[in-house]
């Protein structure tokens, strides 16, 4: 069918509704950047022809060089036949409005705790200003320290991460930002060996209950599993980061984590922690902020 397209097809709009039509077919799953198979179309072939990403009509009848076609094809047919993320085919990815390099070293950006950076979590850093150390555990491909540096412009950012491979991706998109002299990358597992204290820290763990690992569509299984499950309730990294934090955080300082559909489950383990669940756009159960003092018991 790839074959016969490539010697019938002529024009943009012709291989859009191609690119729908095969995905359709193939049952893909929509969640590492577009939700639909119109958009994730439009969005490959845009970038494959170096087209800007926000505007398509004006292209939709142009015809395509032959290998042109060859290249808008080969991309479709990997999307479609291996279920690949289309940020790993294009190595980019998107969180708001900042723009990420990402490879099938680390996952795809998609955390909701970048829409709580400055306004977000006012009431407790007063001003930006004030955050003078931060820490982003679990990088991954960097994009929240990145984010934490647009935010706390007098902040210097420490992005941990367990994967050697994850914080070779975070130091490009570090240097495409031109941020080396204010984030650090630091292999650890979570705070094992750090010795800094911090304003804020936020954490983006796996957090991938073990029956839920089990049922992810096929395009989950394209990303680091380490960077998804987190044992039998999906806590385990949680946990760890409730159990340490307090020593690691300044007077006043605050703690963002994000923890998926785990809320029930965190609550009912720590009953007495007087968790702040943050309104993002996925809703007010997924982000939740606890400061120092409510992590020792003294608030």
């Amino acid at each position: 069918m790839f074959n016969q397209a490539a010697q019938e097809l002529t024009t943009v709009r012709d291989l859009l509704r191609f690119a729908v039509s095969r995905f359709n077919d193939a049952g893909l799953f929509f969640g590492h950047g577009s939700d639909n198979a119109h958009d994730e179309a439009a969005y490959l072939i845009l970038h494959t022809l170096n087209l800007p990403l926000d505007t398509l009509d004006p292209y939709l009848d142009a015809k395509l060089l032959q290998s042109e076609k060859e290249e808008v094809l080969s991309i479709i047919e990997r999307r479609a036949v291996e279920h690949i993320p289309a940020a790993y085919l294009t190595h980019q990815a998107w969180q708001g409005e900042f723009d990420f390099y990402v490879d099938e070293r680390v996952i795809v950006p998609r955390s909701f705790i970048y829409e709580l950076l400055g306004d977000g979590i006012r009431p407790w850093i007063e001003h930006d200003e004030l955050v003078h150390r931060a820490l982003d555990l679990c990088t991954g491909s960097g994009c929240l320290a990145i984010q934490m540096a647009h935010h706390y412009p007098d902040a210097q950012i420490d992005a941990v991460d367990l994967s050697l491979d994850a914080l070779e991706v975070a130091a490009i998109n570090i240097e495409d930002y031109g941020l080396e002299d204010r984030i650090s990358l630091v292999h650890t597992d979570l705070f094992e060996g750090l010795d800094d204290t911090y304003d804020l820290i936020v954490s983006n763990p796996p957090y991938v209950d073990a029956e839920s690992v089990e049922a992810l569509p096929d395009e989950y299984l394209h990303e680091p599993e380490l960077a998804l499950g987190s044992g039998e309730d999906g806590l385990d990294a949680t946990r760890q980061i409730i159990l340490q934090a307090a020593k690691y955080l300044n007077p006043r300082g605050v703690l963002l984590v994000e923890i998926g559909h785990n809320r029930e489950v965190l609550e009912a383990a720590y009953p007495e922690l007087p968790f702040t669940w943050l309104e993002t756009s996925g809703g007010d159960g997924f982000v939740f902020l606890l400061t120092r003092e409510q992590l020792l018991g003294e608030e």
